[in-house]
């Protein structure tokens, strides 16, 4: 079973199915954020839209796969943003569908892609070839959002939840350490497979 899986994530005409869904999602998450983007403040712009960023992460890195090549940094930030905000959003409309008691179907949609996001940067780990150095800057990347986000209040528009943003900065702070600890456990351990794609 597993080494079907693995197979099939090696498949070139999967990894290009993924790589234009993931690409579509960035796009598409992009668009999402221009209302917040629109009054935001220029200095912090690239720290806004967090979901499409760790997606357009795991486009390079599927990007560098087809090319038949890895790119350490990229997937050391993307395992570990995808994890932190696929978790994240999920968890986030969660908590509107308690406090609200109704969630939209969007909410729902919102759901399921940041789950796959998630999941996918882990299906991905044992092709991964990062190192200490690339995961400690994806760590003080994480971190360091959570500082934009919640001291000068740059987090992603949850109006349902405004009573909570102490409670969502200090989950989230954890959750980043989390998504780090899972980034070095699945991404640096020593049973990794060479990516060799097939075009079958």
């Amino acid at each position: 079973m597993i080494s079907v899986l693995y197979t099939l994530l090696k498949n070139r005409m999967f990894l290009w199915l993924l790589f234009l869904i993931n690409l579509a999602g960035t796009l598409y998450g992009y668009f999402w954020y221009l209302p917040q983007l629109s009054e935001t403040p220029k200095l912090f712009l690239l720290f806004v839209p967090d979901s499409p960023t760790a997606s357009l992460f795991f486009v390079f890195v599927l990007g560098a796969f087809l090319l038949g090549k890895n790119w350490p940094l990229m997937e050391a930030l993307a395992i570990v943003t995808l994890i932190k905000y696929g978790v994240w959003a999920v968890i986030m409309n969660l908590l509107v569908l308690i406090v609200t008691g109704d969630l939209h179907w969007s909410g729902y949609m919102l759901m399921a892609s940041h789950l796959a996001m998630a999941v996918q940067g882990v299906l991905y780990a044992p092709f991964y070839r990062f190192k200490a150095w690339h995961l400690v800057v994806a760590a003080v990347v994480a971190l360091h959002n959570e500082i934009i986000d919640y001291v000068f209040e740059m987090m992603p528009w949850y109006n349902q939840l405004s009573l909570y943003m102490n409670e969502i900065g200090y989950f989230t702070f954890w959750l980043s350490l989390i998504s780090i600890g899972l980034a070095y456990y699945f991404g640096m351990r020593p049973n990794r497979f060479k990516l060799n794609i097939k075009s079958s």
